[in-house]
């Protein structure tokens, strides 16, 4: 008895050390990838989501998401090779090719601007907001692309304010709550609590569904044939978290919670809810929605082909990817 038991316990050990091996072994194997992103909003949710479920490793990949503190920085440093991915707008894009860089997105993680400019005490009209200075993440960002469309809806120019860079949407908030600048967009969490603490409103451009490749999947042209692999594998993983985001609330809103730092139970709906209402489940880019950037970047190449690659996402859709991810979730 004695015997057999000393042989099962020994067989155990064996499969506990076996396993662990597997693991470790699984673990090397990974392929590294860095991704960055220009702030932590909830447009970078699938892939906070992808990282919480473990889907990055299911798919062979050991990815870190790293904070950039503006989107035209990562853009330039995803250039530069000191990142494979970046999380940022289709303008930073633009900006970074006109400039002699090589750039594609490759997927969108959100197709309309979410953008609400909030504006310092006792700025409330065009009058009030001439002159002044409005901060941005940095230039050749979102923020700063889409301050044009806001100043429209005020009948003013680009000329007619100060643009600064400010960095993330955090600083810019207490900066516009300072007075130290007149107005800044923000996105979510930080538009809902902006709006908590009384910041006023100045432009909601949310409502507009403007169509914009507000937040996409962003890397260097030749990786797409070099690193295919690699990408995909990334591309499978976004997509995946993206769509258990969407259908595990619960699950989503304590991910969002936890990378978010957000307490109030209000703001996290709001912020959730947002997310859901501008995620394309398939993670595909709008061609509406860039040829719209585009149109604000006059003087340079005018093709989506410069700026977009989506054969990649194509190819997801040919082997079946996007089907078999819809009936995996819809059970």
């Amino acid at each position: 008895m004695g015997r057999k038991m000393l042989a099962i316990g020994v067989a155990g050990v064996f499969a506990v050390w076996s396993g662990a091996q597997c693991q470790s072994a699984a673990a090397e194997d990974r392929l590294m990838l860095k991704a960055g992103i220009s702030d932590p909003v909830n447009t970078v949710l699938a892939w906070y989501m992808a990282q919480d479920a473990g889907l990055f490793a299911a798919h062979g990949l050991d990815a870190e998401i790293i904070n950039m503190n503006g989107g035209s920085r990562g853009a330039a440093e995803l250039a530069a090779g000191r990142l494979d991915a970046m999380h940022v707008g289709l303008s930073s894009v633009i900006r970074v090719n006109r400039a002699g860089g090589d750039l594609r997105s490759i997927g969108s993680l959100s197709n309309v601007i979410r953008f609400t400019f909030f504006s310092a005490p006792g700025i409330r009209t065009a009058a009030d907001l001439k002159g002044g200075v409005i901060g941005v993440s940095t230039f050749g960002s979102e923020s700063d692309s889409t301050v044009t469309l806001a100043l429209q809806r005020l009948g003013l120019g680009r000329d007619d304010v100060i643009l600064k860079e400010y960095g993330g949407g955090t600083r810019r908030l207490e900066a516009v709550k300072s007075e130290e600048i007149k107005a800044t967009p923000l996105n979510e969490p930080l538009a809902s609590l902006a709006r908590a603490q009384g910041v006023n409103a100045l432009i909601d451009l949310v409502p507009e569904q403007i169509a914009w490749v507000f937040s996409s999947i962003v890397v260097r042209r030749a990786d797409i044939a070099q690193r295919a692999d690699v990408l995909m594998r990334f591309l499978r993983a976004t997509a995946e978290g993206n769509h258990l985001a969407l259908r595990d609330a619960v699950r989503a809103k304590a991910v969002l919670a936890k990378e978010l730092r957000i307490t109030d139970a209000t703001i996290l709906g709001i912020t959730y809810d947002d997310f859901r209402a501008q995620s394309p489940p398939n993670i595909e880019i709008s061609v509406k929605g860039a040829e719209n950037i585009l149109a604000q970047f006059p003087g340079g190449s005018a093709k989506v082909e410069d700026y977009v690659d989506m054969s990649l996402i194509d190819a997801l859709r040919a082997e079946g990817f996007f089907s078999d991810l819809k009936r995996k979730f819809a059970r």
